[in-house]
Order: C-alpha cells, then structure tokens, then sequence
C-alpha cells in the first residue's frame, strides 16, 4: 500500500493540473498529457487527424481557445474566461458582437436550482456558442448593448490520447482508462487521470509482474472509441480485466458500476474490495452507465471493464458544475480511491487457483505454521488458513475463497506464501 505521502503526491498533481482548459482537442490536452508523461515518462502520446471515420463516428475539428468574455456598456467585464475556463461552452466558435440582453440570454447557460453555480456545458458536434454563469449572476444583469467576445479557433488538426503498456511474464493484460477532456473540474475529471497515473508508478515499481498492464488516458467516448478502433482485435484476444477510472477523489463514499456482463473478473474483484474496505458501498447497475463503460462493453465489444469510484458521476450534487472545484476532492479521497483500485490490481495480479498437495489435513506444527503461544491474532491466523486450504481443491481462485471465508483477499497473500514455501499448496494462475 502507498504511503499519506503518495496523496499529498497526487493532490499536488490535482493543483498543478486545475487551471488547465480541456475539451476533446487541442492544446489543453496535449499539455496535460505532457504534464502526465512527466511523471510517467514511458507514457506515448498519439495523435488522429480531424475527420477519420472511427467505427460510426468522426475525429472532430480540433477546438483551440486564447480568451472570452462580455463587457456591459461600461466595458466592464461581467463575464471572463480567464477567472473560470466553465464561462465558455466548450467548442464555441468565434464571435465578437454586442447583442442587447435578450439576445444574449437565447446563449445563456445557468442552474436555477443552484444559484451559485456555473454549469458545465459543451456542444462538441454543432457549431454554436455560448457562456455559462451562475443563476444568481443571470438574474442580476442589466438590460443594456453587451459586447460578447471569443477568441477561438476551429480547425482540422488532431485529437490526441496517451497509452503506457507495461510488460509482464504474460500477454493476458490488466487494462485502465481514464479521460482527460474536461475544464477545471476537481473530481469528475482530475481524480481519474491522477490516480491512474500513482497506480502506474506503482505498476512500475513492481518486481517482474505476472501480467501486462495497459494504461489509457483519452477524451470520453470518442476516445475510447479512437482506441477501441485501433486496439479492439487485440483487447479482446489479452485482456482478462479493466477499470474506467473516473470520480475517484472525493472521501464521501465508495460506488461500483458492473460491466454489462456483470461476471467477468473485473465484477468479482471489485466487488469483494469494495466490501471488504466499506460494506455499505453504492451498488449501481448497468442501467445507470454513463462514462466509457459504455464503449468498452457495448455488444460485440464486450470487453470486461467496470468501474471503482468515490461518488459516482451524475450522482453527487457539484458534479458538471463550478463546485467540483479542488475543496471537493482531498489528499484522503484520493488516497481513498488509489487505495481500492491498487487493491483490485493486488487482486487479480496475485490471484491463483489454490490446490492442496497433502492427502487429508496437513500437520501444520512440524512445519512451524502453528503458534506455540495462542491468542486471539494467532487463531484468528490459523483458521485463515485452515480455511483456505479446506477450499483450495482448484477449483476455486483466491477471490472465490476469500469471499467464501468471508475474509479480504490481502489477507490470503502471505498465508498462499507460506503454505507453498512448506509444500502444502501449489497455487497455479489456471484452475487445475
């Protein structure tokens, strides 16, 4: 497990990475990536020309913006794109113009029901544009000329993702997606990328891995339909497990979203680490997707993605709004989050079919597995593992056992050690 240390790591990450403008395209991603490839070197950015025709989709135009704003008729800046990059709807086209307010109001975005909130709204596929404020500021204004300002730029360009893949002694992969096309947005969109980017350190870190682990960092949907484009042949023939990685930071709750087959190995290793850290963590179902899941595990598709997450988007009341601002996100919730994905990689990564190799119950004594002195941890170790190897048949992995025995999986680790090294168990990664 990461040190405090890794979320003050990561929260650091979150500060340096906030001010940055994000949408599909553009320069707003390719400095985050580059930020990202800092801190993971071995990442490599890509880049597919506007236009490619992917799957039933199209690469769109690249959106670059430098500045906006309105300035009433005192030329007094009422709205600036450089306090809060959400003023502006992503992918607006250019305009200078002054339009009375009634005209202004028809390219208005608020939240009535949140006064003090600034709404996150794009229109990545039409050409329009727009300004989003708060509620509370829209009703304030003046009737009088306004002069509406963008300064931005729709062109053929490229849009740009970045993947890491890190070899293993196997070709079956572990996969990790996360998105980085949003604004200035704290959970919904910084804790996903940030997090993937501590848990591929830590794949890193790790002394020659069983399997390979694939890291992705994409704009939502037409990303990961980008990449499924590129990759999908070869996901389907190596990947055993995958996690979109979204909404991660804050320290509210923890939530699952299954894949739409809902028993792949991604399922039974996120649910058992969700209810071994927190028992009454949010169940959600496949009706309530609503990130890339949706690429990953659409028909003929099909590949074995879910979701760990702190508040799941659309769910909690800051989501696609201003107050997903850093004071929502914290060095715990993000430790949080780290904390219960690290733990499904534990999972799969050291997961095994346990399979006994001494005829009846083994005489753990003479091996010196059994304590000389009793107490409560002393017992409650023994029976761990006589419970263990009362189930290791090979029939059954380590996380089928575990929530059997009703015991989290990391507990089993070192006891598999320890009865291996003793020649007690064989523990094959196939079932026997």
């Amino acid at each position: 497990m990461k040190k405090s240390s890794e979320g003050r790591d990561m929260y650091k990450w979150a500060q340096d990475l906030y001010p940055i403008c994000r949408s599909l395209t553009g320069s707003g991603v390719r400095k985050t990536l580059n930020y990202i490839k800092d801190l993971i070197p071995d990442l490599t950015v890509h880049a597919i020309k506007s236009g490619e025709n992917v799957f039933d989709w199209q690469v769109p135009l690249e959106w670059n913006i430098k500045d906006a704003y309105i300035e009433d008729e005192d030329g007094h800046k009422i709205i600036d794109f450089n306090s809060n990059n959400l003023h502006v709807v992503g992918y607006s086209e250019p305009v200078d113009l002054f339009l009375d307010l009634d005209d202004l109001q028809k390219h208005f975005h608020s939240i009535p029901s949140q006064p003090n909130a600034i709404p996150y709204i794009t229109s990545y596929y039409s050409q329009n544009w727009g300004f989003c404020l708060t509620d509370k500021q829209r009703q304030s204004l003046k009737k009088c000329k306004y002069h509406v300002f963008i300064d931005s730029e729709l062109k053929s360009g490229v849009l740009n993702y970045a993947d890491l893949v890190i070899k293993g002694q196997s070709e079956e992969e572990v996969f990790l997606s996360t998105y980085i096309c949003h604004p200035s947005m704290g959970n919904n969109e910084l804790s996903g990328p940030i997090v993937s980017t501590a848990l591929a350190q830590w794949v890193k870190a790790l002394e020659n891995p069983y399997y390979t682990y694939r890291f992705v960092f994409l704009p939502e949907t037409i990303g990961s339909i980008v990449y499924l484009s590129k990759h999908l042949e070869h996901l389907k023939k190596n990947m055993i497990a995958g996690f979109n990685v979204t909404c991660v930071g804050d320290d509210r709750c923890y939530s699952f979203m299954p894949s739409r087959n809902g028993k792949t190995l991604s399922d039974k290793v996120g649910k058992h680490i969700l209810k071994s850290i927190d028992p009454e963590f949010k169940k959600y179902t496949w009706l309530d997707r609503g990130s890339d899941e949706r690429q990953y595990c659409a028909p003929g598709v099909d590949l074995p993605v879910t979701s760990i997450m702190r508040s799941k988007y659309d769910e909690y009341p800051e989501y696609h709004t201003s107050l997903d601002d850093l004071s929502l996100i914290s060095q715990k919730g993000l430790e949080g989050g780290f904390n219960a994905l690290l733990r499904c990689l534990e999972a799969i990564e050291f997961n095994c079919f346990p399979k006994a190799l001494i005829l009846g119950e083994p005489q753990l004594g003479k091996r010196g597995l059994y304590p000389d002195t009793s107490t409560k941890e002393s017992t409650d170790a023994v029976r761990s593992m006589m419970d263990l190897l009362t189930y290791s048949d090979g029939a059954l992995d380590l996380v089928e056992i575990a929530e059997i025995i009703n015991t989290p999986v990391w507990k089993l680790y070192e006891i598999v050690n320890n009865l291996v090294t003793h020649g007690i168990l064989d523990a094959p990664k196939d079932q026997v």
